[in-house]
């Protein structure tokens, strides 16, 4: 297979991690006999400072030529100040909008090898694997908004509509059909009207479903379920803010927010995939990142939009095998544990290759 991704770096940590992120596609390929061309482009606080645009327009077409976009991170301290008129941020926003990504689908699991890193019982670990499926254009991040300026008021609009919550509805239950057959949709259906148009309109999906368990959760209740019996969940379906929020949550039963992939999905196979973590300028250039989110953001890259499902295992296999034989960067390492380097991580999972 040749294939055209399109690798955007970013900000803070992303140069670190997406240069092993390109040296793990370059050792796919040639394992499995794969071309994986990758262009490079700006995005973030990096484009903002070379061209005045979080999303230029040269980054927007390298991206519409390729089959998938990579990402690694954007932000900083440097472009941290909220009422800037131009926020790298927004470039993510707008590349989601413009390829109209409407699904973020985010794995977490919990990792044997790393429960003792988990501010939980280790019997609440086991069997973790949860899949969200979170809304990702519409909800209070893209609804009418009132900047409080010089004023003494602000608002933010929780809008949806029939038609964006049936279509991610089906993506969640989709997912559901593959995995262990169970959905939780999480509202607030008892205070929002925009939530009573979801609870009804995800209730009325499920008729075309009739093999997946359906359960409605309002959003306070699961975050308390989620850290009560966090195995109980398959796949859980979330408005935008709500799945963010959650997700989040639910890194710690990976041990580390770094260990977590996503992907950002539309219609058809092409999709946007970048780590959760974030740029985190505290340990840029240190060599201190974890590339695990990273790697497992290249895997979901394979699996969904190239269609290469016996790669994507392998990738996590690989990670698997890595985190049991002891191997640690910082954030997941226990105290007296050796502390290996972005690079040395990223080096022994491909080896495990």
């Amino acid at each position: 297979m040749k294939a055209t991704i399109a690798t955007l770096a970013g900000d803070g940590i992303g140069p670190e991690v997406m240069a092993e992120a390109l040296a793990l596609l370059s050792a796919m390929g040639s394992k499995y006999g794969h071309e994986f061309v990758t262009n490079e482009a700006l995005i973030g606080g990096i484009a903002i400072d070379e061209t005045g645009d979080a999303f230029p327009a040269e980054t927007q077409r390298i991206c519409e030529q390729s089959d998938a976009i990579l990402l690694a991170a954007v932000g900083g301290y440097k472009w941290s100040d909220p009422s800037a008129k131009v926020r790298p941020e927004q470039g993510l926003l707008k590349m989601r909008k413009h390829f109209n990504l409407f699904a973020n689908l985010r794995p977490v699991k919990a990792y044997p090898a790393l429960s003792q890193n988990v501010p939980l019982r280790p019997d609440l670990l086991e069997n973790v694997d949860m899949l969200f499926v979170r809304e990702l254009t519409g909800g209070l991040y893209f609804g009418e908004r009132k900047e409080m300026g010089d004023g003494d008021d602000a608002y933010d609009t929780m809008y949806y509509s029939r038609p964006e919550v049936e279509r991610v509805a089906h993506v969640a239950f989709r997912a559901a059909q593959g995995r262990r057959k169970k959905l939780t949709s999480v509202d607030k259906a008892n205070v929002l009207a925009s939530m009573r148009l979801w609870r009804k309109t995800v209730t009325q999906v499920h008729e075309d479903y009739g093999d997946v368990e359906l359960e409605h959760v309002l959003v306070d209740a699961c975050t308390m379920h989620m850290l009560m019996r966090p195995a109980s969940f398959d796949v859980i379906l979330a408005e935008n803010m709500f799945g963010d929020i959650l997700s989040d949550e639910a890194s710690v039963f990976a041990g580390s927010l770094g260990m977590l992939p996503s992907a950002s999905l539309g219609e058809g196979r092409f999709g946007l995939y970048e780590p959760v973590h974030g740029s985190a300028p505290d340990i840029a250039g240190q060599g201190k990142a974890n590339p695990v989110g990273m790697f497992l953001s290249v895997a979901m890259l394979l699996r969904y939009s190239l269609a290469l499902e016996e790669e994507a295992l392998a990738i996590e296999r690989a990670v698997d095998a890595v985190l049991a034989d002891g191997a640690r960067t910082g954030d997941i390492a226990r105290k007296g544990e050796p502390i290996l380097s972005t690079k040395e991580f990223a080096q022994a999972v491909i080896a495990k290759l």
